[in-house]
Parts: C-alpha cells; sequence; structure tokens
C-alpha cells in the first residue's frame, strides 16, 4: 500500500509546474512527509501522556497542525472536504502563515539539540514549490494515508524513501553528492564494526546514509537493554551538513529510520578551524563521503594546515583531526589521491601515514557512483599510531557497473570475509609501509597479483590535477607578491 502511495505521489510531482528533477520531487515529499510525522508523533505522546495521567504540552499550536490544515475529518473519521483548504487559498495559507510559523521555531527553541528546533531550521531553508494548490491538495491527502506510528510502518517508509533517494541520485545533476550506495556504505560499517556506547560521525552527512545504516547495524545487534536505545536515540549519531536539501532529507531520513530527534547541525564543516577541536569534540568512528571536486575559497583553506582548494582533501584533514586516539575511520575519496604529485596531496598522504594506521584500501571499479564518473577507493584507518603495512582490494565485479546494474551486497563479501585477516588474494595484497617512496607517498593501487595492461588516466583526472597545480602555483605567487 504504502509503495503505490509513493507512486502516486511522484505522479502529482511530475504534474506540478514548480517542480522539474528529481531533487525537486525528494525536496517537497520531504516537507509534507515532516508534518505527517509531526501529526502523527503528537498524537503518540498526546496518547502516552494520557494512558500514565500526565498532561501534554503540544509543539505545534492548534490551529497549526497537520489534523486541522492539512486533513481535517468529521465525527465519523471521513476527510471533510469543506474545512480543506484547496487552490489559491492552500498555497497562500502554506507560504503567508504554515512556513513563517514553522520558521519560528528556531528562534523560541531552547537548544539546537531538540524537536522544536529541527522543525525551525527546516522551515529556513526549504521553500514551498507548488504553485497549484489543488496539486498540493492531492500529495497532502496521499500523505495523510500513510502511517508512522509502529516500527514496521518506519521501517517500511524508509526503504521507500531510501528507494527516492536513490532515484535522486541517479537523475544525475547534483543528486549524487546526496547518495552513496548503500552496499559500500553497510561494507564499511562491517569493517569499522561500530559499538554501542561510541560517537559516530559524519561531517558531509548529505542524506545521513553513513549515519541511518550505521543505526540500522547497531539496531539489530542482540539483546538490547533500554539504556542502550535511549543511548542510539540520543547519543550516537552526529552529522553537519552545508547544503539546505540535503539538510532536510537527511533528517528525515534518519527519522524515518527510526531517530525521533536526529543530531544533525546545518553548518558548513570546513568554516571551523581544525586547531579549535578540542578532545571532547572528538569521536570513535568516522564513516563519511566527503564532496570532491569542490573548491574552497582562500579564507576556508586558512582553517587547515595543508591548505588546497580541494574540498575533501581538506575534509580528510578535518576527520583525521575529530577522531579520538584509537578512533577508527572509513572515507570515500578519488581514486587520484593515491598518486597525485601536487604538494598538497603528497603532504596528505605523509599526514595520514604518519598518525594513522591505513590498514586498509578499497579500489572501487568505475560507475560505482551513477553520475558521478569519478573513480573512487576507501581509505580505512585508525588513529594514533603510524602505518605499518597496507592491505589492498580490488573490487571486480566482474560486470559494467551502471544505473540498471548498481553495486550490490554479493560484490564485497568477498572484501569483507578477507579483511578480517587481511587475507591475501588474486584481488589483494599487502604492501609494507616501508617500501613506501618517501619523496612522493604515491600509493597507487597495482595489483602484483595480475598481469594488467598500463592502463590510461582519464583525460578529466588529468585536466583535474593540472588545474590543482596551477592553482596552487598561483597562490605561492600570490603570497610572493604579499611579501614584496
Amino acid at each position: 500500500m504504502f509503495e503505490q502511495t509513493f507512486k502516486d505521489i511522484d505522479d502529482v510531482l511530475r504534474k506540478e509546474a514548480g517542480c522539474a528533477t528529481e531533487l525537486d520531487y525528494t525536496e517537497q515529499t520531504s516537507w509534507i512527509l515532516f508534518l505527517k510525522y509531526l501529526g502523527d508523533l503528537e498524537r503518540a505522546n498526546a496518547q502516552k501522556a494520557e494512558l500514565s495521567g500526565k498532561k501534554y504540552q503540544p509543539i505545534i499550536d492548534a490551529k497549526y497542525r497537520w489534523s486541522v490544515w492539512a486533513a481535517p475529518k468529521k465525527k465519523d473519521g471521513s476527510f471533510d472536504h469543506d474545512k480543506a483548504l484547496t487552490g489559491d487559498d492552500l498555497i497562500a495559507y502554506i507560504d503567508e502563515k504554515l512556513f513563517p510559523y514553522l520558521k519560528g521555531f528556531r528562534a523560541r527553541a531552547e537548544t539546537a539539540d531538540t524537536i522544536e528546533y529541527k522543525i525551525g531550521e527546516i522551515f529556513s531553508e526549504i521553500e514551498n514549490k507548488f504553485r497549484s494548490g489543488y496539486s498540493l491538495r492531492d500529495a497532502l491527502e496521499l500523505v495523510d494515508g500513510l502511517r508512522f506510528r509502529s516500527q514496521q510502518e518506519k521501517h517500511e517508509l524508509s526503504h521507500l524513501y531510501e528507494a527516492k533517494l536513490r532515484n535522486m541520485g541517479n537523475a544525475g545533476r547534483n543528486g549524487g553528492e546526496y547518495y552513496t550506495p548503500r552496499p559500500l556504505i553497510r561494507a564499511m560499517i562491517q569493517v569499522v564494526k561500530p559499538k554501542i556506547g561510541e560517537r559516530i560521525y559524519d561531517g558531509a552527512c548529505g542524506s545521513a546514509g553513513f549515519l541511518c545504516e550505521a543505526f540500522d547495524y547497531l539496531r539489530g545487534k542482540p539483546d538490547l537493554s533500554t539504556k542502550d536505545l535511549k543511548t542510539l536515540q540520543e547519543k550516537t549519531f552526529y552529522g553537519k551538513e552545508k547544503k539546505s536539501l540535503a539538510y532536510v532529507i537527511g533528517i528525515m531520513n534518519m527519522i524515518l529510520h527510526g531517530i525521533d530527534a536526529p543530531n544533525i547541525v546545518h553548518v558548513n564543516t570546513l568554516a571551523e578551524n581544525i586547531s579549535d577541536i578540542q578532545e571532547k569534540d572528538r569521536y570513535a568512528v568516522v564513516l563519511a563521503n566527503p564532496p570532491f571536486g569542490g573548491k574552497e575559497r582562500p579564507e576556508v583553506q586558512q582553517n587547515f594546515e595543508i591548505r588546497t582548494g580541494e574540498t575533501a582533501f581538506l575534509f580528510l584533514q578535518h576527520f583525521i583531526k575529530s577522531l579520538k586516539a584509537g578512533g577508527r575511520a572509513a572515507i570515500v575519496i578519488k581514486s587520484t589521491f593515491l598518486s597525485n604529485t601536487d604538494n598538497a596531496s603528497v603532504a596528505l598522504r605523509k599526514e595520514l601515514l604518519g598518525s594513522c594506521n591505513l590498514h586498509t584500501v578499497l579500489d572501487m571499479p568505475g560507475g560505482t557512483f551513477q553520475g558521478a564518473g569519478v573513480k573512487t577507493v576507501v581509505l580505512f584507518f585508525e588513529k594514533g599510531a603510524p602505518t605499518r603495512k597496507i592491505w589492498f582490494y580490488k573490487c571486480e565485479p566482474g560486470r559494467n557497473l551502471g544505473k540498471t546494474n548498481p553495486l550490490n551486497d554479493d560484490d564485497l563479501t568477498d572484501f569483507v570475509a578477507l579483511q578480517v585477516k587481511f587475507k591475501d588474494s588474486a584481488n589483494s595484497w599487502t604492501v609494507d609501509a616501508k617500501s613506501i617512496d618517501t619523496m612522493t607517498y604515491d600509493l597507487s593501487v597495482k595489483n602484483p597479483n595480475k598481469s594488467e595492461k598500463m592502463a590510461l588516466r582519464d583525460p578529466k583526472d588529468i585536466i583535474t590535477e593540472m588545474a590543482a597545480l596551477d592553482a596552487e602555483s598561483a597562490e605561492i605567487l600570490a603570497g610572493i607578491g604579499r611579501m614584496l
């Protein structure tokens, strides 16, 4: 039933003039779902309070509740079309009254870790793109048929929402930057093995896929106590996200997975000077796929010891600094990071090998990220001791990956099984850190167990490296100019 409802909602959105892309569909579905969720949450909390003889103080004022404006009902429970706003009246109510009221929660909330603050933050960053109040009325009535009351219902809805996120990523443009293939995330988590009581962090969380999958992994552990469940809800998962749409999607995704008040902050992670990160700010586990190919302004680069315009390299420094001693990380990054010859790349590889035990490098095939067109690797490391040996694994599914043939969990079962003991095979091998050239710190993936034809570098990667070198030269020359 839920699946058909989601299809019907998409059909409505496709006919809506204000929604043109899969990103728009996901954004608009998200804010409607969120308000429906709030309505169900309020009802459930009121019933709990009544059963225990307590008085419940609603979050949302009466006239702004879902049951009043979105889905008014008659006494017999049937829909009251006479009271339901539609057409221009509905659009005017949403834009002029409801959204301004909801935005105000950010200023009224006592702290940033409350559901009240999240409400204010979401509706400060999102806008209603419906132009037809009749289309919006159709969407509202469809969403009203969904239920968030049981864990099973939330579980089913989370799967449908994940499918929507996957479609958004496959649609190309910038949708892919919010979506990491879930089979890859699950394999990364199986290697890192987070434990209940450890704080887990993603400073570029996008749709919060890493945090949601880590929650599912830990929630599936046997014999969890009430205290364990409270810890998972409140003191385990932490994220930061710069972009407004991703922030909203990430919060909705975590809520659907069962985390009622997600600890996601809407902020530019890289704006923080890494020298200001204290022990209290550090985490036991970092899981992330930071955006690559982006460029940060010079004032942002000033926050890092190794200055570079490449966003992913700045994030890698942030993640290393954000780990506790003994903390574990799994980070997706462009494969060219392993061999780039620019000063920043060399310095960053040196820093990584010296301050962390880079024990595993997983080389992913082209096509892993739909629409991105970039080959990637995953770096697995522990902070606090230098690298002694690196175990490499080259993932070769035996087929070309694409939209109709995506990465699946079976593609990574061999990697997960062999990684436990760092076992060498036809696709895996071990490199002693002593053999790494200390001038270049080149970590290129070259499988010694197979005779491979010399692979030609992607022209895009060559151009990217040339641009990085040009930018670095310009920075050096500008610095000389200032000194003169």
